[in-house]
């Protein structure tokens, strides 16, 4: 059975979009690199991606709101076992069409349906905003990836979407968990940085990720080639981070497995 995760945050600007793509390509990495684990190609179902920017496939936009399916909308990428569907401007109007739809919260959720048995890991990347573009990945996915910056409002703003989960699981009766909070951005050279880290350490406790995201100009650079950081960069801080959250999360999935076997 795969995992979805929905990689959300209202707040822009804190690394969603890096967060999929890298952790998607570590995601394949570890795959090739350990059979053991398993793992299947990744899938993204929302990349801003060079690579498929022009693209005559279908995109998310027609996956929601068309008839095209999510294998025909699927595009490779030329990092092996990395594969996306790609967003397009069309989307940004897709929260007003979805309005007057029946069961308009749970659009992505059915026409993802049918490929979850194929992959080990769906990605998606949401938009800085609670819409109904969210509430679609929210609903669609298992758990919730949380990228935040080190910055004064952070923990208000991930409170926010705390409280957003907890209204989901009442409301649509979803069993949504939170995979974990990751600190993006990381600058250990400020006290702000290093204060906020520890008070979102103090208050999600265990749901805070152990890895970090640090700084990194490489990390920056890496979309203006088309790549992500594992193929721009293999050696950098950025490219290390990226690997330590894949394995956390393959470790996150062992256990999981462990404990419902035993049940």
């Amino acid at each position: 059975m795969s995992r979805v995760f929905a990689i959300a945050n209202q707040k822009g600007g804190v690394g969603k979009t890096t967060t999929a793509i890298n952790l998607a390509a570590a995601l394949a990495s570890e795959r090739s690199q350990n059979p053991g684990h398993r793992l299947r190609p990744p899938r993204q179902c929302h990349q801003r991606s060079r690579h498929s920017q022009g693209s005559q496939s279908p995109s998310l936009y027609h996956v929601i709101l068309g008839d095209a399916s999510p294998r025909d909308a699927t595009v490779a990428t030329a990092f092996d076992g990395l594969y996306v569907i790609s967003a397009d401007k069309n989307l940004v109007g897709a929260n007003l069409e979805l309005v007057d739809i029946p069961n308009r919260e749970f659009r992505l959720r059915e026409r993802i349906q049918g490929i979850r048995d194929q992959y080990n890991f769906i990605l998606i990347d949401c938009p800085p905003a609670l819409d109904l573009l969210t509430l679609n990945a929210l609903i669609a996915a298992d758990s919730v990836l949380v990228p935040i910056q080190c910055e004064f409002f952070a923990l208000e703003g991930v409170s926010e979407l705390m409280d957003t989960i907890d209204r989901i699981r009442d409301a649509f009766q979803h069993p949504l968990q939170v995979e974990g909070i990751l600190l993006t951005m990381y600058d250990d050279r400020t006290n702000l940085t290093r204060q906020v880290a520890a008070d979102l350490r103090e208050f999600f406790k265990d749901e805070v990720f152990t890895t970090i995201v640090p700084r990194s100009v490489r990390l920056a650079e890496a979309p203006s080639f088309g790549k992500p950081i594992l193929a721009y960069d293999p050696r950098s801080k950025g490219a290390e981070s990226y690997i330590r959250l894949a394995k956390e999360i393959l470790d996150h999935e062992q256990n999981r497995e462990s404990s419902q076997g035993a049940r």
